[in-house]
């Protein structure tokens, strides 16, 4: 691990998500780390977030990667550090960073849906912050 997986917060889940479906299909795209980025520095529950764990953050996310049960470790992590109440917040979060390049992929679909799972996103609510991500992100 390339931190200590203890001290995590609130938003080091939250971007260990969204960095997790940005890398669920082995690429990280441009368009999704500008939109991580976009997020973290304009959204109200990064207000105050040091920037400088990102990188340590996606370290860590990668490393989980390469572990056998690694999606399961990362999932343990994000529950013991992230609130309930943002729950529905980290589903918006990654179905933004999916839809930012234009295309999701089967990898990714499946990761939002053990996302949907973990975090025990209700169906209904899942389906609106799926469609306010397809709105925001359709093309002209």
């Amino acid at each position: 691990m390339s931190f200590d997986t203890a001290s995590m917060t609130p938003q080091d889940s939250l971007i260990a998500l969204m960095v997790a479906v940005s890398a669920s299909d082995e690429t990280i795209r441009s368009a999704e780390l500008f939109m991580i980025q976009g997020i973290v520095n304009t959204l109200p529950v990064f207000k105050g977030y040091d920037a400088d764990r990102f990188k340590q953050i996606s370290q860590t996310v990668f490393d989980l990667f390469e572990e056998e049960d690694g999606l399961d470790a990362l999932f343990g992590l994000i529950r013991d550090a992230l609130p309930e109440k943002l729950y529905e917040t980290a589903y918006a979060l990654s179905c933004d960073v999916a839809a930012a390049d234009g295309a999701l992929d089967d990898t990714e679909l499946r990761l939002l849906e053990e996302i949907r799972y973990e975090l025990d996103i209700d169906r209904l609510h899942a389906a609106a912050i799926e469609r306010g991500a397809r709105a925001r992100f359709a093309p002209a």
